[in-house]
């Protein structure tokens, strides 16, 4: 934790040092193992998320479990987005996600590598 991070506590209890948007910046936080407040921006994970709503995000480890209905911070195609885990895949020893939104529309598949945060707590 540099200088410019401070500890901040959720209204359970889980501590972050990171504030950030769905972008490279705070998956490079959740990358480098920092717990992190994330802010997403529109209307895709209504009603589960409003447009600006903060969530709390742990970074993913290989003892994450990623299943379906998790909401998570990745990137797909070039794109950081909360969004959800649709459905789960293995290719040879590859784990796949298919990732999208709330209201039906499906962003893609992504390997694990591109799925940066697991939403534990949303404020």
């Amino acid at each position: 934790m540099d200088k410019s991070e401070k500890e901040c506590v959720s209204p359970e209890g889980r501590i972050w040092t990171y504030s950030g948007a769905e972008n490279l910046e705070t998956a490079t936080k959740l990358k480098e193992g920092c717990v992190c407040k994330v802010t997403g921006v529109g209307n895709s994970m209504t009603p589960i998320l409003k447009s600006r709503q903060a969530v709390i995000a742990e970074p993913i480890t290989e003892e994450t479990v990623l299943e379906k209905k998790d909401i998570v911070l990745c990137k797909v195609r070039g794109h950081y987005y909360l969004h959800l885990v649709w459905a789960t895949r293995t290719e040879g020893e590859k784990e796949m996600y298919l990732i999208g939104n709330n209201h039906g529309h499906a962003n893609g598949w992504i390997p694990r590598t591109q799925v940066f945060g697991k939403v534990v707590e949303i404020l």
